[in-house]
């Protein structure tokens, strides 16, 4: 009899299933093709007009709204979190660093490391994550927001009703990029910060990868992910606190929705 201890954990049984065949029938460069294409389409529909197609008052009154809701409830604590560590350069460049490398980095190993380990579980994943960037763009385009790092100056964006002395931590501290360019606020759309897909993004891969790995280290880092995500947009002052209450919500919808239409895919292949 086996102990507890000599168990197989849920990661070496979804491998072994694995090597016996189940969840076979991907292509790696269908889905590398799959999940660029959708990218592609995404990053496209979303800058397809830069800034300039969305009217800075309207996002501006926008932010005015967050930040009374998160205010009523005691909760716009975002100003003060940046102004207490905003004198630690080295603490600020690399929360700069994190927001700009890691949201991209982990994202790419989750989607691989399903791939190549846990094919099985790698369709529902991969389909949870596209709905959830996909539903991103509804509350991009129903609701742009000026995020806190531009509240500081914002009569240069043609309107100002307020200002708040935020940082634009990249432009101030430094970073990989300024979004201050004339190239990258025609092409980039800096309102798109409702949802935030960087907390959703991070939870998705938190979510994907924690059952399935061994290293208690690993666990732990995968879990302090979002949390470390949701720090990074505040600080950096990227976005409010209730942008990830909107990441987690389509997050949530992705999911369901992703599980559906892979479920229903594979089941449709099954009887063909």
């Amino acid at each position: 009899m086996l102990s507890a201890d000599s168990k197989p954990t849920l990661s070496k049984r979804l491998r072994r299933l694995s090597a016996e065949g189940v969840g076979t029938g991907l292509r790696w460069w269908a889905e590398v093709l799959l999940v660029l294409a959708f990218y592609t389409i995404y990053t496209t529909t979303r800058n397809q007009f830069g800034s300039v197609s969305v009217s800075p008052q309207q996002a501006l009154e926008n932010a005015e709204s967050i930040i009374d809701f998160e205010r009523s409830l005691g909760l716009f604590q975002e100003l003060r979190i940046q102004d207490f560590f905003i004198d630690w350069r080295w603490f600020i460049q690399f929360w700069n660093l994190f927001y700009g490398t890691f949201h991209f980095a982990v994202t790419v190993f989750a989607l691989v490391w399903l791939y190549l380990r846990f094919p099985m579980l790698y369709p529902r994943w991969r389909t949870s994550f596209l709905c959830t960037t996909g539903l991103a763009l509804i509350g991009f385009s129903l609701f742009p927001l000026m995020p806190p790092r531009l509240l500081t100056d914002c009569g240069q964006y043609g309107a100002c009703l307020t200002t708040w002395p935020f940082v634009d931590t990249v432009r101030e501290v430094g970073g990989l990029w300024s979004f201050d360019s004339g190239t990258m606020q025609q092409v980039s759309n800096q309102y798109a910060a409702m949802p935030s897909l960087h907390f959703a993004w991070a939870l998705w891969s938190a979510l994907a990868l924690w059952p399935v790995l061994e290293n208690r280290w690993a666990r732990r880092l995968i879990a302090f992910y979002p949390v470390g995500t949701l720090f990074a947009v505040i600080v950096t002052g990227n976005h409010y606190w209730v942008d990830a209450l909107g990441g987690l919500v389509v997050l949530a919808i992705g999911i369901v929705l992703g599980r559906f239409l892979a479920d229903s895919w594979h089941n449709w292949n099954l009887h063909r």
